[in-house]
């Protein structure tokens, strides 16, 4: 009963957790007493809960900013097929926070799209939607990742924390067993 080393790998920076099968093992191996143990795996679950935050805030951007895409992609193909029509599109924009006006928009073969960090790029109709999809694609890969980055994480913690029990319940262990001992000598 060896520690099993089948779970250490690492996904994109998060290291791997180990899990324990042997514990006594596994202190040896490492060279630690049980209290530096229970201490290291209590760091490792700190990093993991920190960079548990960093992955969350990246998702909720991430959800963010797929329908604000989407709504742009929206956009975009109602000014196409309103071109050649003849037909003023009509549309509700927000200049601030709660306040609206309406604009008339006239035939356009373009548009311009906010890149962020104050700019703004005026491309065709076609490039628009063409780039809108890409980010859009882009946006949607990079939420399975994190997903999947997270489920690793997930994983890593539960492990860390088993480690942890079983670590502690084997010391606990051990203690009973050297007070077992020591008190059938002074018998």
């Amino acid at each position: 009963m060896a520690s099993s080393t089948a779970g250490a790998t690492e996904r994109r920076g998060i290291p791997g957790a180990q899990f324990v099968e042997d514990v006594e093992t596994y202190l040896t191996q490492s060279g630690l007493d049980v209290n530096s143990a229970l201490s290291f795996l209590q760091e490792r679950l700190q990093q993991y809960r920190v960079v548990e935050m960093k992955l969350l805030a990246q998702q909720r951007d991430l959800q963010a900013k797929i329908p604000d895409i989407e709504k742009c992609l929206d956009v975009v193909s109602t000014l196409q097929s309103k071109k050649g029509t003849g037909e003023a599109l009509i549309a509700d924009f927000e200049i601030a926070e709660g306040i609206y006006s309406r604009a008339s928009i006239d035939e356009s073969d373009s548009v311009c799209l906010w890149l962020g960090a104050n700019v703004m790029l005026e491309y065709s109709c076609e490039e628009a939607t063409a780039l809108l999809q890409k980010n859009l694609e882009n946006a949607k890969a990079s939420l399975e990742v994190l997903i999947a980055d997270l489920q690793f994480l997930r994983d890593q913690v539960t492990i860390t924390q088993v480690t942890v029990a079983r670590i502690y319940n084997w010391d606990v262990h051990q203690r009973r067993l050297r007070q077992a001992t020591g008190a059938a000598k002074d018998l």
